[in-house]
């Protein structure tokens, strides 16, 4: 029978994304791993694969919708055998924000159609509660064989249970079920976050005077969600040092020089990427996360950077940082930032890590304290490089390049004098550069 494919989530905090661009067409044959279309999250713009053979029988969202909510159903793929008279005519698809057009005047949409189809059982969860991705055909077929989906390997796309999966398994096949771990007590409910002034109040405060309306897009959206939620949640705690970069500016020059026949060269951010990478090393217990119940102390030192985009921010992960040479990592971060900016990373490449790094010092911010990005358990904010004066080893006064960091920490994760050891590390780190390449 004609199968939905839904709407996916696509990554952990999707809950509803625009289908940019259908990349088939009704009458097109698919196999699984085939590219269906490209779908606009809340982060990037990322290409969503069949994970089951078939035909498009129908597309039930236009390309170009917005806020297609996840499992929403997209289009409606025929097995063989079936034809589109299997598809009959029913009730509006699912509702999604189309977007607006360069044109003012727009005639009024056509009712679409869905099919007829057998929906598929709802998406099944483990006995912890998360989510078991499976196509729908695999759902509908489980549940008709008595399946119990948490005990199947899949073996579509990152996992995903397909029919293949499914077909030639019965109940007694299936391998039994693990005994679900024993609950641990649930920490109290967090207190209904303050919302401040309702829209309309706020609205009315500045009713007469001129303003634009700026619609939040998912990004954004994201954003606001997070930040509030780490405000709110994490007892962030805050560390400053004063680092002299005199040592670093000469080292430095002298590497580019010596690089530049290579085509490299390196910033002073590569240079912070290696010292805090190098410093998780040192500071082992600093190279934490919170984990609800529990911290996650983590072995290699994958490092999230904040990178400027239009409209927001991302923060893509340089994993195994301590292992990499400067250049590397000065190759890899160009990389990163410049798909960031075209919203192209995947998102393995910008969730995970323990520490992130924010650096405004080229916009001539000299020190600020910067928001914890959960579930990491510190971010460093890095300042601009500034001539100051100063008192030299001998007590005389000299001038020193200074920059002033500031490194934001959950309590809950590191405490005052091992976060104080970790942000000693990065500066010892920075202060004598050529130690870093030992």
């Amino acid at each position: 029978m004609p199968t939905e494919i839904l709407m996916p989530a696509l990554s952990p905090t999707m809950e509803e994304g625009t289908l940019a661009k259908w990349l088939v067409k009704e009458g097109d044959t698919v196999s699984s791993g085939d590219l269906l279309a490209e779908i606009e999250t809340d982060k990037a713009t990322m290409e969503f694969e069949a994970v089951d053979e078939g035909v498009i029988g129908k597309i039930l969202i236009p390309e170009g919708s917005e806020g297609v909510k996840v499992n929403t159903a997209i289009a409606v793929l025929l097995e063989d055998g079936e034809s589109a008279d299997d598809i009959g005519a029913a009730a509006p698809a699912p509702k999604a924000e189309a977007a607006p057009t360069a044109t003012q005047d727009t005639a009024p949409a056509a009712p679409a159609a869905t099919a007829d189809a057998t929906p598929a059982p709802a998406a099944p969860k483990g006995a912890d509660g998360t989510r078991i991705f499976a196509s729908p055909l695999a759902r509908r077929i489980a549940a008709n064989k008595g399946l119990d989906l948490a005990n199947v390997t899949g073996s579509g796309p990152h996992g995903r249970i397909v029919k293949a999966d499914v077909e030639g398994l019965s109940a007694s096949d299936a391998p039994a079920a693990k005994p679900a771990a024993a609950a641990a007590s649930a920490p109290a409910a967090l207190a209904a976050a303050a919302q401040g002034p309702s829209t309309d109040a706020v609205l009315k405060i500045y009713e007469g005077r001129d303003f634009e309306e700026v619609k939040l897009d998912g990004m954004r959206k994201t954003i606001a969600a997070r930040l509030t939620e780490a405000k709110q949640s994490i007892p962030h705690f805050y560390l400053r040092r004063d680092i002299q970069l005199d040592a670093l500016m000469g080292f430095r020059a002298d590497l580019n020089k010596q690089l530049e026949p290579r085509g490299i060269k390196l910033s002073v951010n590569d240079f912070i990427i290696k010292a805090c990478a190098l410093a998780l090393q040192q500071v082992p217990e600093a190279n934490s996360v919170w984990a609800g119940d529990r911290t996650l102390k983590l072995k290699p030192s994958d490092v999230a950077v904040a990178v400027a985009i239009e409209g927001g921010l991302f923060t893509p992960v340089l994993k195994d940082a301590e292992m990499k040479s400067l250049s590397a990592l000065s190759a890899e971060m160009k990389d990163l930032a410049a798909r960031a900016r075209d919203r192209k990373l995947a998102p393995h490449e910008y969730q995970g890590g323990s520490f992130a790094i924010s650096n405004l010092g080229m916009f001539g911010i000299e020190n600020f304290d910067a928001v914890i990005n959960p579930p990491h358990g510190a971010i460093l904010a890095v300042g601009a490089g500034v001539k100051k004066p100063i008192v030299g080893k001998d007590g005389e006064m000299a001038v020193a390049t200074v920059m002033s960091v500031t490194l934001s920490v959950d309590h809950r994760v590191i405490d005052g004098a091992l976060g104080a050891n970790l942000l000693n590390a990065i500066k010892d780190n920075l202060e004598a550069p050529m130690t870093m390449l030992a």
